[in-house]
């Protein structure tokens, strides 16, 4: 990816969030000036995978296969002292895929806060780990039991939520003529360098072109 895409992302990331008042810590507006001179806190936001994070997935597609996230808060799994919880705040485009994965240790609730409609597509893991496209899906939107068929899908509007246990099987993307969608998570500890099992794409993190200068650094350049 272009630096310079990454950061028409972030600043539209941020108006969108400014849109429905959600505010972001000091440090999701910080350069990398600003990071260079607070390295307490860069190191601890590194070693937490906590801040801007933009991906393609490797693919080069970024409005067909992509995501904007920046993570508020997370711990260190099996550390002691560390918090058993994690929060993300996300930007889904109409049609961006989030493509098939599932997490062996995070169970999340995926929760649209404002904008347009979230499709997520779900089905379970067999057990020599492929997609289980026979068998039906039992999940919970805001506590009500959902039973889809395999392959199935939950369309959630503003306010909204699903649990997704570990191992489910799930992709997302934001559902065409509804405009771009802001996602919440609330979970379980987040890993996104061990925990993430894909199907389908070729990387987690992007290789980044620097064609301009950052305006906020992503999590896995801050200094460690």
């Amino acid at each position: 990816m272009r630096r310079s895409d990454i950061n028409a992302h972030i600043t539209h990331a941020k108006e969108l969030f400014e849109s429905i008042s959600f505010k972001l810590p000091f440090w999701g507006h910080y350069s990398p000036a600003q990071w260079d001179e607070n390295p307490d806190l860069a190191k601890w936001c590194r070693t937490h995978q906590m801040g801007w994070d933009v991906t393609d997935y490797g693919e080069g597609d970024f409005a067909k296969r992509g995501l904007i996230l920046f993570c508020l808060r997370n711990g260190i799994l099996r550390q002691p002292g560390e918090v058993p919880y994690a929060e993300k705040i996300m930007i889904v485009g109409e049609n961006q895929e989030c493509p098939w994965h599932y997490h062996k240790v995070k169970m999340e609730d995926i929760i649209v806060r404002g904008g347009g409609n979230l499709v997520i597509e779900l089905c379970n893991l067999t057990d020599d780990g492929k997609m289980d496209m026979v068998n039906d899906v039992h999940v919970r939107t805001d506590g009500k039991l959902n039973i889809l068929p395999a392959g199935g899908k939950v369309v959630l509007e503003a306010g909204q939520s699903v649990t997704l246990p570990r191992t489910l099987v799930h992709r997302f993307y934001g559902e065409e003529g509804k405009g771009p969608v802001i996602v919440g998570e609330v979970s379980q500890v987040n890993d996104d360098l061990a925990d993430n099992f894909f199907f389908d794409c070729d990387a987690r993190f992007s290789e980044i072109e620097n064609d301009v200068a950052p305006i906020h650094p992503l999590w896995n350049e801050l200094a460690s």
